[in-house]
């Protein structure tokens, strides 16, 4: 009995270290998308297109070098993942980077997570799933702190932005929901990256014959945010959602807007204000609620 007790604390001790790796990522993603776009370093077209290619170079990378080491010899793996989650993938991405263009970043924020919790709860709903008290009591106290985070900066959004990150939402939430079935999660991504490459190549012409904006820092944050808080961020987060639930898994990505405020503060030297501390307490009480439901 104290052998499973131990593994079964050794897998969650994994799945939260996995958990929140991925999730700091996520919000070091946010960050490096503000810089490149709010600057405009970049236009969203080629952010979105030089990530997602960065992404699938190192991914692919990883996963060669990976089979190397297992087999002891250089091959090329088989290519994984699937169509329908590379376009979910390329959906978000895009969807994410053009929103932004027309809406302030609170608002956003709110939007974006609101429709990945709110397409969580409906996908758990349709598969007969009913939450308990406990976890409707963690989801409403987690997403209440989180308008309290970004209510200062709400403004009413444009309806193309608001429409756009809806859609981004939603596609992110049926990545994630996809994701639990992965049974190789580096290999996985790297398929998936790889096959939003041709959506890319639509991308690429389109802005070949219109007008965008290149420069070095916007192409150097779009390469680190495919390629080190995209690509290998994703990755780990497939690892992670093989011991969460579809409804843990949506909570706990509320997260993100609170590791990205830290950020904010570090890098943009936002001040700390007793919103923010509340917000975050609310947050990560309600995350507490529902990801230790089962325990």
């Amino acid at each position: 009995m104290n052998s499973s007790l131990n593994k079964a604390t050794q897998y969650s001790f994994v799945t939260l270290t996995f958990m929140l790796f991925a999730l700091i990522a996520f919000a070091a993603n946010s960050v490096l998308a503000r810089l490149a776009l709010i600057d405009n370093n970049i236009d969203p077209l080629s952010f979105t297109s030089l990530r997602l290619l960065s992404g699938a170079i190192m991914l692919a990378i990883l996963v060669i070098t990976t089979s190397a080491s297992k087999n002891k010899a250089v091959r090329v793996p088989t290519l994984e993942g699937s169509a329908i989650s590379s376009i979910f993938l390329f959906i978000y991405a895009l969807c994410f980077s053009i929103a932004y263009l027309s809406i302030s970043t609170g608002t956003g924020a709110l939007i974006l997570f609101g429709a990945v919790q709110i397409t969580m709860i409906i996908y758990q709903l349709l598969k007969g799933n009913k939450l308990k008290l406990v976890e409707w009591v963690g989801i409403c106290l987690a997403f209440s702190g989180f308008v309290c985070l970004v209510l200062p900066s709400l403004s009413t959004p444009s309806f193309s932005g608001f429409l756009l990150m809806v859609i981004a939402g939603v596609a992110w939430a049926g990545y994630t929901i996809r994701g639990k079935d992965s049974r190789d999660p580096l290999s996985d991504t790297a398929g998936n990256f790889i096959r939003s490459l041709p959506l890319c190549l639509l991308v690429v012409c389109y802005i070949l014959a219109t007008q965008h904006t290149l420069t070095q820092t916007g192409v150097t944050l779009a390469i680190i945010s495919g390629a080190i808080t995209s690509g290998v961020g994703y990755a780990i987060w497939y690892i992670a959602l093989k011991g969460l639930s579809a409804t843990q898994a949506g909570i706990v990505q509320l997260l993100v807007p609170v590791i990205a405020a830290l950020g904010g503060m570090i890098f943009v030297q936002e001040p700390i204000t007793m919103s923010f501390v509340l917000a975050s307490s609310m947050i990560l009480s309600g995350i507490l609620l529902v990801t230790l439901k089962k325990t």
